[in-house]
């Protein structure tokens, strides 16, 4: 299967093209510098030229707090790109695979958002990776939405990446113990997408590593398994003032993936120590 991913330079495209190849498909890695996402000739040309059997895109505006001042900017890139993609597809009769997020949700539940539950985005970067899923289910019949949080692997930055670098140089800092969620390791992620595209099990999905944590409790554990001595002190949401809105509650709800037949995801605990094993190696 020839398979265009998008966003190949970042954390999960890099993760998915790494997975597609050791399943025997053709993944075909793309970034900006092969076409404009927000350009719609470009989108089509470049989709025709490849004419792949599937598109996973992993591409997307996720400077979740400089969307907030350039929301037609993320729009165009989140929305409108999606769109394009997806009508490229349609016309090639491919399916798509769209990565959405936690963050179409206003966060205030207190259990596991469904995949089908209603959607109130509270930020720019939600409304705009939600108009996105919009415009791919009326482009398309053959998609998988997959909502994801808290995504880090070895490409880009991440609050792994950060908690690692301000322990190093820091021996005490605060993080953030009133946002809950579960965080996600790309490869686990790349792993779950690459079974998914395999499948015409169309819908939407919610997929993370498995468990659920504060960031407080997560840059805890970071410290706790790279060895680091670091004292965490916890901070509320207001104490810690950002330009963007974060949901309070993120966790997403895996019933769907599991009723597919999909696999799960491993824990979280787990999956970050794969991580750091990985960060090591690469250094």
């Amino acid at each position: 299967m020839i398979v265009l991913v998008t966003g190949v330079n970042g954390q999960l495209g890099h993760d998915v093209v790494k997975e597609l190849s050791a399943k025997g498909h053709q993944p075909h890695g793309t970034d900006r510098d092969d076409f404009d996402l927000t350009n719609e000739e470009a989108v089509h040309a470049y989709v025709k030229k490849i004419n792949p059997d599937a598109i996973i895109h992993c591409a997307a505006f996720t400077a979740v707090d400089k969307a907030e001042s350039k929301e037609e900017t993320a729009y165009n890139v989140n929305a409108l790109g999606t769109k394009y993609l997806a009508e490229a597809a349609k016309a090639l009769d491919a399916k798509m695979i769209y990565i959405s997020t936690d963050y179409v949700f206003n966060g205030n539940n207190s259990e596991p958002y469904e995949a089908d539950q209603k959607t109130d985005p509270i930020g720019a970067y939600g409304r705009t990776k939600l108009a996105g899923e919009e415009f791919l289910k009326a482009a398309l019949e053959k998609y998988f939405i997959v909502r994801t949080a808290w995504v880090y692997g070895l490409n880009g930055h991440n609050f792994v990446k950060t908690m690692l670098r301000l322990g190093k140089e820091r021996g005490e800092l605060g993080v953030v113990s009133d946002q809950i969620g579960s965080p996600t390791y790309t490869v686990d992620l790349a792993k779950l997408l690459v079974e998914m595209v395999d499948t015409d099990k169309y819908g939407v999905y919610h997929a993370t590593n498995s468990g659920i944590c504060s960031w407080y409790e997560f840059a805890v554990e970071i410290f706790n398994q790279a060895g680091l001595e670091v004292k965490v002190n916890p901070l509320t949401t207001d104490q810690y003032p950002t330009p963007a809105k974060r949901p309070k509650y993120s966790v997403l709800s895996k019933k769907k993936l599991e009723e597919q037949g999909f696999t799960p995801l491993r824990d979280w605990k787990e999956a970050l120590s794969a991580y750091l094993q990985e960060l090591k190696a690469q250094a």
